[in-house]
């Protein structure tokens, strides 16, 4: 099977999709039946490109503000695509919302329904768009990949489909994210003027479905000089309608107790994980949640909220909190900091529920779904 995978994505800094199309990917090869072309927006390649970092580009922020942007794009693309048909392409698997017009097989991934909950996220000549073409995109496809079985549930209920159109494909684990001994991650955390075990960690872009007001409020709930002892430091890019929470962020910041690193490279975020006391995790919604696994697959506890798929990927190693309790959240860090017994057995649960997960579980549902798509 020769199949077009839309990976215009990767352009931009990897976060949670751009991690799933290129894990998926590389999983993929292992697949003999399995030959994947890249679709990068304006033409072909067998070859996943670079990461790129923030400010890769300046064009992105001007086409927000120009009328009608979105659909001159999407034409160009579609005009692009088309000339990949000529390529032999068996089937085409979109992994991010609404697909391009194709009149072979079509397999997308639908990760999450953010934009009915959280439209505020979206910019919105985006937001616009995903309304107008996601449910057509949804008939179009052969069948429907979801990270997890919440998202599958949802989905079925709103777009009133049986569940025979979806397969639940659940994500996975990259190799970088293991547990690692203080020394080995000394470096990095001496940048950011931590120590191994001595800090709480939030990763996640800044936006308010991440919730990550509610870290700020129950870190600064903590005794000084247990915030002064377990700084709090947030990993991530600024995301859209961010200046919702930024009062409060910026306040936190002037404590000195709480540290904003930005957008970091992969290799740092996987040392920052595996050096955490605990990853702090209060999202009000999520389609998967990888960054949950990411740190159990690394030997640090997880506080999550008990919402959307997140049970899914947590499971019983999750530290289960509400999602606007700052004091239950306060004391779930407490609890993790006082009773090395409950750390340990949290460490211990978290590392066997993510053996669970690999990118080659997924990668063998995925293609499973490819051939039934084919009518094999």
């Amino acid at each position: 099977m020769r199949i077009a995978l839309n990976a215009r994505i990767l352009q931009a800094p990897r976060t949670g999709i751009g991690h799933y199309v290129a894990e998926l990917v590389n999983a993929l090869r292992s697949e003999p039946d399995v030959e994947v072309t890249l679709f990068h927006g304006w033409g072909w390649s067998s070859a996943l490109p670079e990461a790129a970092m923030p400010g890769y580009s300046r064009l992105t922020p001007l086409l927000r503000q120009i009328p009608g942007a979105y659909q001159a794009r999407r034409w160009l693309e579609q005009k692009r695509f088309d000339q990949g048909r000529a390529q032999g392409i068996d089937l085409y698997h979109e992994p991010s919302l609404w697909p391009l017009a194709f009149d072979g097989p079509t397999v997308i991934t639908l990760h999450d329904l953010t934009h009915l909950h959280f439209p505020d996220t979206q910019p919105a000549a985006r937001l616009k768009e995903i309304e107008r073409r996601l449910a057509s995109g949804v008939a179009q496809a052969q069948l429907i990949l979801t990270d997890s079985q919440a998202i599958a549930d949802e989905a079925q209920d709103y777009f009133g489909l049986p569940a025979e159109r979806f397969v639940v494909a659940p994500l996975g684990v990259a190799a970088r994210f293991h547990p690692r001994e203080p020394l080995a991650i000394d470096a990095v955390l001496k940048t950011h003027a931590v120590t191994a075990r001595e800090y709480f960690l939030c990763v996640g872009t800044l936006e308010p479905r991440k919730n990550l007001t509610l870290a700020l409020r129950a870190h600064a709930l903590l005794p000084e000089a247990v915030r002064e002892r377990f700084p709090l430091l947030i990993v991530g890019m600024a995301g859209w309608q961010r200046d919702q929470f930024s009062e409060e962020l910026r306040q936190a910041l002037a404590s000195g107790h709480v540290c904003l690193l930005g957008y970091l490279p992969d290799e740092h975020v996987a040392q920052l994980l595996a050096g955490a006391r605990a990853l702090i995790f209060p999202s009000l919604y999520e389609g998967f949640g990888l960054p949950v696994l990411e740190a159990m697959a690394s030997g640090t506890p997880v506080v999550v909220t008990g919402s959307s798929a997140m049970p899914e990927v947590a499971g019983p190693a999750g530290n289960y909190i509400q999602a606007d309790d700052a004091q239950g959240l306060r004391d779930a860090m407490s609890l993790l900091i006082d009773d090395q017994a409950h750390w340990q057995a949290c460490r211990e649960a978290g590392l066997q529920q993510a053996r669970l997960f690999s990118w080659e579980r997924c990668a063998q549902a995925t293609a499973g779904a490819y051939r039934q798509a084919m009518g094999g």
